[in-house]
């Protein structure tokens, strides 16, 4: 995929990962379509990133809401080739807290955005890269996803985010292997301790006392690494059904 070519939906698009990832594709020349919750950043990262983006308010966990921001984007740019999926929530609770059982409502709206929301995306986006016309690799579409190094190592009181993003992993290369044969690639990221803004509310100390638990570099990732990976992915046609950990070699401990 050349970069100034993306037609790009990028879902938590407003802010952090998928903030970073719109700015990468538009600053390299291709278009994209903010898609989030938030009206008042959606509407602002638009205006400051000029023609080449438009905000288009969405909920992910919706089929219709998403449905429709498909089609504004596709009839905005004239095609939908590129998906990123970084919209998602991380709330910490445990199974049995000190205020009782883990809130069982909680946990179905953590796998409702994270994951569900993600699969959405992928089958809506998918269907509308379908119809493109493929281009000299063959290629029609890249669709990346965002899990988590959670999936892999969730610490206590991340059951309902580790099991999300574990779902997203699970489902990277079944679905990798449906869409070959329509030319769509799909990938994950799966990101460790990353400054975004669900590490904003911590204190500085706080933060740089994680950054300092990485191995290499000794610091929280910047959502322009994020960013990197994901433009590196999209320029690069052999990567396709795998999910890669972006995470300074940190393995997470049990808390």
């Amino acid at each position: 995929m050349i970069i100034q070519n993306c037609r790009a939906i990028a879902t938590g698009g407003a802010s952090g990962l998928g903030e970073a990832t719109v700015r990468a594709i538009i600053e390299k020349g291709g278009k994209a379509a903010i898609l989030d919750l938030d009206e008042q950043r959606g509407s602002a990262l638009s205006e400051e990133l000029g023609p080449n983006a438009i905000f288009i308010k969405t909920d992910v966990t919706e089929e219709e809401s998403f449905l429709q921001a498909a089609a504004l984007a596709a009839e905005e740019f004239g095609s939908i080739n590129t998906a990123v999926n970084c919209a998602g929530i991380a709330p910490a609770a445990k199974v049995i807290g000190k205020k009782g059982l883990h809130d069982l409502e909680l946990f179905k709206r953590v796998i409702t955005i994270n994951l569900i929301g993600t699969f959405n995306s992928i089958r809506i986006t998918a269907e509308f890269m379908a119809k493109n016309d493929p281009n000299e690799k063959g290629e029609r579409g890249v669709i990346i996803n965002t899990a988590s190094i959670a999936a892999f190592e969730g610490q206590i009181g991340q059951a309902a985010y580790s099991a999300s993003k574990g779902g997203v992993v699970g489902m990277t290369l079944p679905v990798a292997r449906e869409l070959a044969s329509l030319g769509i690639r799909v990938m994950t990221i799966a990101p460790g301790l990353f400054h975004t803004p669900m590490f904003e509310a911590l204190p500085q100390e706080a933060r740089e006392t994680l950054g300092s638990s990485v191995p290499f570099p000794s610091r929280l990732g910047l959502p322009e690494e994020y960013a990197l990976l994901a433009v590196s992915i999209l320029e690069n046609p052999m990567l396709n059904g795998e999910t890669i950990r972006l995470d300074g070699a940190v393995r997470m401990q049990p808390r």
